[in-house]
């Protein structure tokens, strides 16, 4: 076990009911710092460095929390916000246990490992123990519609730091994570011509044929021995049958393996855009999150954690996975990184949503020895 006592699942997951009971969609800045403010406060309470950065763009806020060292940090990132809706508690998630499972909205994605980081960094303080290292905890509140805020604090606290802990949720098998696909979003506008569907047909020039002809070209640009996929939605278009469309438009997702793939289908995807018969179409939008590749570096933090979990009772699997997290932007300037450390279960986004409660205990361990531990 790490040198800090970490308590039981029992004890964890009732403290864990309070995260998951206060909702935090991401689009509510009020309610995601509500949550960031009893973070603050408890961190602050045990002698941790607190620098809170106000939110912006009708986001809430990104916490930073210091602990002291020698030498290059330590960074754990994890995020509070989630993707479901105000009201899903009551509607259709409550929470609850049953048996081995503890569901709710958000507490695999990732309020379990959220919570684990900060319980950790909050114990660490508490009971005084000297790590190798400096820690620097953030807590975010937009990771679920891509980091537009707290990129840029995540990447200044990792730039010089020894290593970066993403807890993201366990992948199956517990496995934790040691590279992930690169993301890109495009919105895709068409403009066409509005006419009578019956009487001027010819006059009319479809905004939704033009946009259906796009979608097949990007679906085309699928490779998946290559690593890349494509997906468009949501789709919009058109008024009334009746109606030629005279506009529609479209979503773009994209993941691709690497940096130079990334580069290739951001230019075939915004080359897309033309104008000509009375047809526009607009393509805005490229890579979000650059490609995680795993590094030497990176396996040599993860064969650190597998001997970890080994001594906390359980195999410490490793993964490749296509979605994206905050250790996308850590990787990418060259931080050993590694994801994935958080509480095992299923459901991500998902109506089936639960964690592994009793994991809680040893892959809370992992992560706290992880951060004790690091040279």
């Amino acid at each position: 076990m790490p040198l800090t006592e970490i308590g039981s699942s029992d004890r964890l997951l009732a403290e864990l009911r309070g995260w998951v009971e206060q909702e935090t969609p991401t689009t509510d800045a009020v309610a995601v710092n509500r949550l960031m403010d009893r973070c603050q406060a408890e961190l602050a309470s045990v002698g941790g460095a607190i620098e809170r950065i106000p939110g912006r763009d009708g986001y809430g806020d990104t916490l930073v929390c210091r602990a002291p060292g020698e030498g290059a940090p330590v960074v754990v990132a994890g995020h509070l916000d989630t993707v479901w809706d105000h009201g899903t508690l009551a509607s259709s998630m409550p929470y609850r246990v049953d048996g081995a499972k503890a569901s709710g909205p958000g507490i695999y994605d990732m309020k379990s490992g959220s919570f684990m980081a900060f319980h950790s960094v909050r114990e660490i303080l508490r009971q005084k123990i000297a790590t190798r290292r400096p820690i620097v905890l953030l807590l975010t509140p937009d990771e679920e519609v891509g980091s537009p805020t707290s990129r840029a604090p995540i990447e200044a606290a990792a730039r010089g730091a020894r290593a970066v802990l993403i807890p993201e949720p366990a992948g199956q098998g517990g496995a934790c994570v040691t590279a992930r696909k690169g993301v890109g979003r495009f919105d895709i506008a068409v403009r066409g011509v509005s006419a009578h569907a019956g009487g001027n047909w010819s006059e009319g020039r479809s905004a939704v044929v033009a946009l259906a002809e796009i979608i097949l070209k990007i679906h085309a640009m699928t490779d998946l021995a290559a690593g890349i996929t494509t997906n468009v939605a949501p789709i919009q278009g058109g008024t009334r049958p009746n109606v030629i469309p005279p506009e529609a438009r479209c979503e773009v997702d994209l993941r691709v393996p690497t940096i130079e793939l990334g580069e290739r289908m951001e230019a075939a995807i915004l080359g897309l855009a033309y104008e000509r018969d009375g047809i526009a179409v607009t393509v805005t939008g490229g890579m979000n999150r650059p490609p995680f590749a795993e590094t030497p570096a990176i396996r040599a933090l993860y064969e650190h954690a597998k001997v970890l979990a080994k001594r906390h009772g359980y195999e410490l699997p490793a993964q490749h996975r296509g979605g994206g997290s905050d250790g996308n932007f850590t990787a990418a300037i060259g931080v050993p990184t590694l994801d994935g450390l958080g509480c095992t279960g299923a459901g991500a986004h998902a109506p089936h949503e639960h964690i592994l409660w009793q994991d809680l205990t040893p892959r809370c361990a992992t992560l706290c020895a992880l951060i004790e531990e690091i040279e």
